[in-house]
């Protein structure tokens, strides 16, 4: 029996992460379109498992989620020029949909490979309404992110925040730790041996419905 690809995957980044240069990519290439294909095929499973109860997601496929592998490093001091993951993010409007969505990525960046979901790097002018969205419905927001189940599988929040409450608002408002916020994110963290396990599609699919009411109530915010 085959072993999983997910096994290569992972080596394939090992080797990249000791290798990460143009020559060395391009003679791997072969190599990293196949193992990129078996991932988006993997990838469209769990769309389709999500699409059970989150139907807006239904039209997409995994190739329009996914990201490059090329990083962007015109501003950063790093010049290696390939990303040592795979990931892709799901919305009703696409991966560039200014709306609540889905994250995964998978591969070695130690204290990201996992699920993600919510609405991250927002404009200011959508940042203050969902804010007050917040605050206008405290007691829904609190009965959505208390949720026990959530709370395991997604503790805290991940994303920037602002050390002191943003202007416009008294310093001891009650929901300062939540107006302080610059993302409203919540993360899965994955060791390698989630996605070594065949089932990780599904599996990742009833963990993103755990986000569910989050992103309902963000998504609601932003359209009403």
């Amino acid at each position: 029996m085959a072993q999983y690809y997910m096994h290569e995957l992972f080596s394939f980044f090992e080797q990249l992460k000791e290798n990460n240069n143009r020559p060395w990519f391009n003679e791997h290439k072969a190599q990293y379109l196949r193992l990129r294909e078996a991932w988006l095929v993997d990838i469209d499973r769990m769309i389709a498992a999500m699409a059970q109860w989150e139907p807006s997601l239904a039209h997409l496929e995994a190739k329009q989620c996914a990201y490059r592998i090329y990083r962007d490093t015109r501003f950063s001091p790093d010049k290696t020029p390939f990303k040592l993951n795979f990931s892709a993010a799901f919305a009703k409007g696409g991966k560039n949909d200014i709306h609540a969505g889905y994250y995964i990525e998978t591969g070695l960046r130690q204290g990201f490979s996992g699920l993600y979901g919510g609405i991250y790097c927002p404009d200011a002018q959508l940042l203050k309404k969902l804010r007050h969205a917040i605050v206008d419905n405290i007691e829904e927001f609190e009965d959505i992110i208390h949720n026990q189940e959530l709370e395991k599988e997604f503790p805290g929040w991940v994303g920037e925040s602002l050390k002191t409450i943003p202007k416009g608002w008294p310093k001891d408002h009650p929901q300062a730790e939540l107006l302080r916020l610059k993302d409203y994110g919540k993360a899965h963290f994955c060791s390698k041996e989630f996605f070594l396990d065949s089932a990780w599609p599904e599996r990742s699919a009833r963990l993103f419905q755990l986000l569910k009411p989050m992103i309902d109530f963000l998504n609601y915010s932003i359209d009403e």
